[in-house]
């Protein structure tokens, strides 16, 4: 393992700069745990241009975004200072802190985000339109958290060294987050089981659906061993995608998968039609419309300059930070994440990185999607069985080697930061796998069963209860001047882009998809 050549060579300690940014989504609701029908709150400045706070999918699902930091820690704070921030502005309303949709009476009812008159503004909202006619609204209305992480140069530099490896330093470094990439695949079943929040949901969100879940009450639905339904192909599926075989091995197959899907005519959406009776009902009929409607649960980024596209940043410049996308919000913490989940998911990234990294082949590719499927929908199902090799491993006792390497991990981080907490973050994750009923899966059915009430009373309670624990601490003068100046900021900034435009935008379109 790599992490034993780093200790032995002193270089362990360049570990201490890992990077973080968090990312979460939540509904807005009304007081009784409806939809939100407003507008996204002027006074949180402009969804299209504002750094923290925009929308997702629907006018109603706010997004929060922290700046990066080294200590996750102060990444979560922030985080909880955009919740207390944006409790300011939307008045009676809640952050639904669940995973899974309040009850939504019908698609009608979801609002698509809207960013303006711009013709980038009407872009990212026809993006949306495009994904309501492919994938229906509702699967919209899914909220996560998305955790960014990267290493600095100095520890890229000295891997590099160690691995007596010629490529270029920005060559090496992409590569080496593929590896990390794959291998998140190997393992990401364990956040599954670990951190999976959505065994139960709302059943308006599969009206008229056929499915397989059992129901819990007259408008709740669940499986008994699930952990992460909102994981689920209840949740984010896509048949157009699924040929696209994507499985991480290399930064130029991979941009050049993404790069044909974007324009590589599907059959089905072509029937969509893309404007039809003067109205856009999509931005094209590709496979993707853009980039970010392929849907993974771990995806390389970099930060996009002015007017670039992601793809075109990665093949130039290379992979900067991966993005873990495959994290519920836990409705039993104020912000849906805790220091323990983000100490853990730093030891399991780095043991992701410093394991060996195999290439995936398309068996082991197929074998990946199937223990996912396995464990959102039956995780704590006793003597699981996962396929691993050519063989079956029990979810238990692959759970203990993976745990254990972590462990190894952890140690070397306890020891850069003077601290245990990053041994304490594994030995929390082991009580789970001891026990599977201390997950945060196990404890919401445990409490929708034993308090008789539905998902939707459990989430609504939650919801109110962290707005209330946030709320009792106010902002800091600083940050709320801070976040008072990006709103008004973002707002004029939104303004000037609405007043430079100069071509319609079917013109615009075209210079769009044709770049």
């Amino acid at each position: 393992m790599q992490l034993d050549l780093l200790v032995r060579n002193g270089h362990s300690a360049l570990l201490k700069g890992i990077l973080h940014g968090i990312e979460k989504e939540g509904l807005r609701v009304d007081s009784k745990g409806h939809l939100s029908q407003r507008a996204h709150p002027r006074q949180l400045g402009s969804a299209l241009t504002h750094s923290h706070i925009t929308t997702d999918y629907s006018e109603a699902l706010v997004e929060y975004i922290t700046p990066v930091f080294e200590h996750s820690a102060d990444a979560i704070e922030f985080l909880a200072d955009l919740h207390r921030f944006g409790y300011g502005a939307i008045g009676d309303e809640l952050v639904w802190n669940a995973s899974m949709p309040c009850d939504i009476p019908d698609e009608e009812s979801i609002p698509i985000a809207r960013y303006g008159s711009s013709n980038s503004g009407t872009l990212k909202h026809l993006y949306r339109v495009g994904l309501k006619y492919r994938y229906g609204k509702m699967m919209q209305t899914i909220a996560g958290i998305h955790y960014n992480f990267s290493l600095p140069d100095k520890f890229w530099i000295a891997l590099k060294e160690q691995q007596q490896d010629r490529k270029s330093l920005r060559d090496f470094r992409s590569e080496q987050y593929f590896r990390l990439i794959r291998n998140f695949r190997r393992y990401g079943w364990m956040l599954l089981y670990l951190f999976g929040a959505s065994p139960a949901l709302c059943s308006s969100f599969l009206k008229g659906r056929d499915h397989q879940l059992q129901p819990l009450d007259a408008e709740t639905l669940y499986l008994p061993y699930a952990t992460s339904l909102r994981m689920s192909d209840l949740g984010y599926s896509n048949k157009a995608q699924s040929s696209l075989d994507i499985c991480f091995n290399h930064l130029q197959t991979y941009t050049r998968s993404l790069h044909r899907a974007i324009h590589t005519p599907y059959p089905s959406y072509e029937r969509i039609g893309v404007k039809v009776d003067g109205e856009y009902r999509q931005i094209n009929a590709n496979i993707l419309q853009i980039e970010n409607e392929y849907y993974s649960d771990i995806r390389p980024k970099r930060v996009v300059q002015s007017g670039e596209k992601p793809l075109h940043a990665l093949q130039t410049r290379g992979v900067e930070y991966v993005e873990v996308r495959n994290l519920d919000i836990n409705p039993f913490e104020p912000v849906g994440i805790d220091s323990t989940q983000a100490d853990f998911l730093d030891a399991f990234l780095v043991t992701c990185l410093l394991t060996s990294g195999d290439l995936i082949d398309d068996e082991e590719c197929e074998r990946i999607s199937d223990n996912q499927r396995l464990v959102v929908t039956r995780g704590r199902e006793p003597g699981l069985m996962l396929a691993c090799g050519d063989a079956e491993r029990s979810l238990s006792d692959w759970g203990q080697e993976i745990l254990a390497m972590v462990a190894r991990t952890a140690e070397v981080l306890d020891r850069n930061v003077s601290d245990s907490r990053y041994s304490r973050a594994v030995a929390a994750q082991q009580l789970k796998l001891d026990d599977p009923s201390q997950t945060p899966s196990a404890r919401i059915l445990a409490q929708l069963q034993d308090q008789g009430i539905s998902f939707r009373e459990f989430a609504l309670t939650q919801s109110r209860a962290h707005r209330d624990q946030l709320s009792d601490t106010p902002l800091n003068d600083e940050r709320a001047s801070y976040l008072n100046r990006m709103a008004a900021s973002s707002l004029d900034e939104q303004a000037e882009i609405e007043a430079a435009d100069s071509i319609d935008f079917d013109t615009f379109l075209a210079g769009y998809l044709a770049e």
